[in-house]
């Protein structure tokens, strides 16, 4: 007999603002083809340029909208975005891509150092099978160890402040957490699991998307069983941004 609990696909990929590994080239059409095809039913993407006038201006298949419209088109019903880095040429983020509608949207700024811009995009989504909202974070963490932990206990913080200790909660992203340091705050503080290392919380490697050696980028979860998980890497997804992009499925509860 088929299980017939509903289940929910999640996908998490820093995109390069649309550009190859060393940005040799334009690669955001492709870029959603790959995304179409894992199908997936909100998609967290870091890196997200949602302007750059030099780009449109030297580039004739440069998109005209913002690539979070320009990928979800047709496709993902709503979507949000948060503007973290501004330049005199535009401006890039994180963005959710969503099947189901976004009932609220928020950005907060958890940057620590001025010339390291970061945020965290904090969105609530309604899906049919559930009762109450799907709370969805999408991260981006800085490279430097001090200002990460601070923003690791700034998301803490606003996940206990901001979220039902029963509501369904995934945290995604790119945490450039070399050392695994986001482990006692965010599983063992929060109640979270990583898709990937379950309770010992030891995510996969994701980065480089060729050969991938670090494990950058994850998957938290609360109150989802996780029926699959797979990364993907290689030829075809390094062609198209320096990370592999990760997926889940999970099943609701």
């Amino acid at each position: 007999m088929a299980d017939s609990t509903p289940s929910l696909t999640v996908t998490t990929y820093n995109i390069h603002k649309g550009f190859s590994q060393f940005n040799r080239r334009i690669v955001v059409h492709d870029l959603r083809e790959c995304l179409r095809m894992l199908d997936s039913d909100i998609v967290f993407l870091q890196e997200v340029q949602g302007l750059h006038l030099g780009h449109a201006e030297r580039h004739t298949d440069w998109p005209t909208t913002p690539q979070h419209e320009f990928l979800a088109q047709d496709v993902w019903l709503d979507t949000a975005y948060g503007r973290n880095v501004v330049s005199d040429h535009g401006h890039h983020g994180n963005a959710i891509l969503s099947r189901f509608p976004i009932a609220s949207s928020h950005n907060q700024d958890v940057t620590h150092l001025r010339f390291e811009r970061r945020g965290l995009l904090h969105c609530t989504v309604k899906l049919p099978m559930l009762d109450q909202p799907l709370h969805c974070v999408c991260v981006h963490l800085s490279l430097f160890g001090r200002s990460r932990r601070q923003q690791i206990d700034a998301l803490a913080s606003r996940i206990e402040s901001m979220v039902p200790a029963d509501a369904p909660l995934i945290i995604a992203g790119d945490f450039n957490d070399w050392g695994n340091r986001a482990h006692d705050l965010l599983a063992i503080r929060l109640g979270l699991n990583e898709v990937f290392g379950g309770e010992s919380g030891r995510p996969t490697r994701s980065f480089p998307a060729a050969l991938p050696v670090f494990r950058l980028d994850r998957i938290y979860v609360r109150g989802f069983q996780v029926q699959s998980r797979q990364m993907h890497s290689g030829r075809t997804w390094s062609a198209i941004s320096d990370h592999a992009a990760l997926t889940a499925c999970l099943q609701l509860p």
